[in-house]
């Protein structure tokens, strides 16, 4: 492995903790006792899978810095052509080495410990009237295209549709493999520069839309007093007023603590509708909960919304050029069209490119201390 000092041991020791550890889950994923016991068998199953890339590339470096040495040892006493073989073979070994030393740093990251949960995004107009309104619906669309896309399961657990076609605001419910790592940079407001169906004289207006973007709680995650709840049940309505359902099946919940409200009325059932504003609600409760745990260890962040206003914004979608900015990094395309169509892959790739470099600047940095 590279690089010198007590950096590249302490390197070392780790992974090979942790290919220890992957047997030990290997052989535990055989033993008629774990396979009996489900909760354990899953666990068991959930952390070989998140060690088995670490543990394969390490056995490459491994294997890798054997054949080095042992072509090192053999160029010492080549000559002609074979010395020149040697010579290249030498060079592909220290490249491949480079490369699965960086592999292992960026597998050995932190890990975000809301990876394996589901993404619960809530879109909102914001600033610009009903042009705002009917751009937080072409954000619905384009997310729900996005995981469509990505392979990932998606719900809109609750809408409100406001007068000319948009929504007032949705919830959105996304699940699959990377989807959180993925989501939770759209959290904040999206500016969109168009001549809304709104305006007669074909002036561009600005308008925004707020994502705010929760990881899904479990009930195990925390603990909910009956108590301080208030549950209020209404009739559901449509845009204008218009009733769309003649029981009263919406639910209104309060969590009177913190005065967080969730609505649902999507669904004909209360039921269903309490269940899918308690599990909005538990999501809300726990990113809370999130913040001010960072807050503490001295890694607080911007509110991910903020006032929702023209001024505050993380990306600037532009029709007239075409242009989507991403303004946290810099990052401008110029293919609209395909981002609204769900093709946030680019995008989405040079923010985690982003987060992992300032993560690897972090790790070099706590290293060198």
């Amino acid at each position: 492995m590279s690089g010198a000092g007590g950096s590249g041991d302490v390197m070392r020791e780790r992974l090979e903790h942790l290919a220890r550890e992957y047997e030990n889950c290997e052989s535990q994923l055989v033993d008629p006792a774990v396979v009996a016991d489900r909760d354990r068998f899953v666990a068991v199953s959930r952390r070989y899978k998140e060690l088995e890339p670490v543990v394969e590339t390490y056995r490459r470096l491994r294997a890798t810095a054997e054949d080095l040495d042992a072509a090192t040892e053999l160029l010492e006493g080549a000559a002609g052509d074979e010395g020149e073989e040697l010579v290249e073979e030498v060079e592909r070994a220290r490249e491949s080495l480079e490369r699965l030393t960086e592999e292992l740093r960026l597998l050995l990251l932190p890990k975000d410990p809301n990876d394996q949960r589901a993404v619960i995004l809530e879109i909102r107009g914001a600033e610009g009237g009903e042009e705002a309104n009917i751009w937080a619906g072409d954000l619905l669309a384009m997310y729900l295209a996005f995981a469509q896309r990505m392979g990932w399961s998606a719900e809109v657990m609750s809408s409100s549709a406001s007068d000319l076609g948009g929504v007032t605001e949705a919830t959105l419910r996304v699940a699959g493999e990377g989807a959180w790592s993925r989501l939770k940079f759209e959290a904040g407001p999206h500016r969109v520069q168009r001549v809304p169906v709104t305006e007669s004289q074909g002036r561009v207006h600005t308008s925004s839309a707020t994502v705010a973007v929760l990881p899904e709680a479990e009930e195990v995650d925390l603990v909910i007093d009956d108590g301080d709840l208030q549950i209020d049940v209404y009739r559901s309505s449509g845009p204008g007023g218009q009733s769309v359902n003649t029981t009263d099946s919406a639910v209104r919940i309060t969590h009177r603590p913190t005065g967080v409200v969730v609505s649902m009325q999507d669904q004909k059932s209360q039921l269903q509708n309490k269940a899918k504003a308690m599990a909005v609600l538990r999501s809300r409760l726990l990113a809370a909960e999130q913040e001010r745990t960072a807050a503490e260890a001295g890694e607080a962040k911007r509110a991910q919304i903020g006032g929702g206003g023209r001024g505050e914004k993380i990306r600037t979608y532009n029709y007239k050029d075409s242009r989507v900015t991403d303004h946290r990094i810099g990052f401008t395309s110029h293919n609209l069209d395909r981002v609204l169509a769900g093709e946030l892959d680019d995008l989405s790739d040079a923010l985690l490119t982003d987060e992992r470099t300032r993560l690897l600047a972090d790790t070099d940095g706590t290293s060198r201390d």
